[in-house]
């Protein structure tokens, strides 16, 4: 499925809800929203060649520094989703603009997570990361 602003977007995973992720209001628990932009990230780096185990050996370290997140509308047992992912660098920090939107187009959640890159434990620019991230970057 192609968003009309799908340009902003570098990358997309699909994702089924599973039961378990469920509250008592039958609807996705709040926490797991979390859940699933985490998991995009970690396969996008993965994809783009600098899975996060890799980077850790390599003494890079990308940890979030700020997350905010606004739900749309709520996922239901079953639903078949998206997440994409835009990226962006801003500085030393690297913004992931990650929207969920149902297989029938419905904007589910919207947020935008900042990552900061720690190279042997300080506070870095995070070169090594954009110079990989080159391709993926800015794309608006």
């Amino acid at each position: 499925m192609l968003l009309k602003d799908h340009k902003k977007y570098c990358y997309a995973l699909e994702m089924e809800v599973r039961d378990y992720e469920l509250d008592c209001e039958s609807i996705v628990n709040n926490a797991n929203y979390l859940h699933y932009i985490e998991h995009t990230r970690h396969k996008f780096c993965q994809e783009a060649g600098v899975p996060f185990i890799e980077m850790h050996k390599a003494g890079l370290d990308a940890v979030v520094r700020k997350v905010e997140l606004e739900y749309l509308s709520s996922l239901r047992s079953g639903d078949t989703f998206v997440v994409y992912l835009g990226l962006e660098r801003k500085g030393p920090r690297f913004v992931f603009n990650e929207d969920i939107f149902r297989k029938d187009g419905t904007p589910v959640l919207a947020s935008v997570v900042t990552a900061v890159v720690l190279k042997d434990g300080k506070l870095s620019r995070g070169d090594e990361l954009a110079e990989v991230f080159k391709p993926f970057l800015n794309r608006r």
